[in-house]
């Protein structure tokens, strides 16, 4: 009787064992500030807020919140919303302008260097010049960013999204470095309701 009553026992903790670990497998949304890129706009932003961001405004489905982000003062963040469906999928943040490639660059660096410490290597990598010759200063690579000329992108894959670094431009007055957060589940939700129209 004693050993029936054991392995019963035996089973019954496997049982919870194995339920646990499939509970703990579910699919997870990739994370911004330790907060999860997922639920309503509205509350996406009230979490942000708690986070030290300002809400600037809201505006087709997308938000616009600063603050410092990173190590870096007076950054502002995108959040975006599927379209039809009030539920975020994609954080954007734009980094403070600058007008030297060397305080540009440096911050694309820096970040990438970052970026590879907590996700490791990137699944790619492009960092070139869309130019006949190579730029020879730094007011020529800036000239190149505002042109589009400048190839500066990085892409960490996770089990959860995507993330990409890139060195990017407001038409010719502006030049910057964009860090945007792609949650697979969500993401995968989009594509489904993009099939879904076809």
């Amino acid at each position: 009787m004693k050993t029936l009553n054991l392995i019963i026992l035996i089973i019954i903790t496997i049982g919870i064992e194995c339920f646990s670990q499939n509970e703990l497998v579910k699919p997870e949304h990739l994370m911004f500030k330790g907060v999860p890129i997922n639920g309503t706009l509205n509350e996406y932003v009230s979490e942000m807020k708690k986070s030290g961001f300002y809400h600037i405004g809201t505006e087709n489905q997308s938000a616009i919140l600063e603050g410092d982000f990173a190590g870096y003062k007076g950054c502002y963040i995108g959040v975006a919303t599927i379209a039809q469906k009030d539920l975020v999928s994609k954080i954007t943040v734009i980094f403070p302008e600058k007008e030297t490639w060397s305080t540009l660059s440096s911050n694309y660096f820096n970040l990438k260097e970052l970026l590879t410490e907590k996700y490791g290597e990137p699944a790619k990598s492009v960092e070139k010049w869309d130019t006949y010759s190579k730029p020879r200063d730094d007011g020529d690579r800036m000239h190149e960013v505002k042109f589009d000329n400048c190839k500066y992108y990085t892409i960490y894959e996770t089990e959860n999204g995507d993330i990409q670094l890139s060195i990017d431009h407001q038409s010719v007055y502006s030049c910057h470095v964009i860090l945007s957060y792609f949650d697979k589940i969500n993401s995968e939700k989009i594509r489904e309701k993009a099939k879904g129209d076809l």
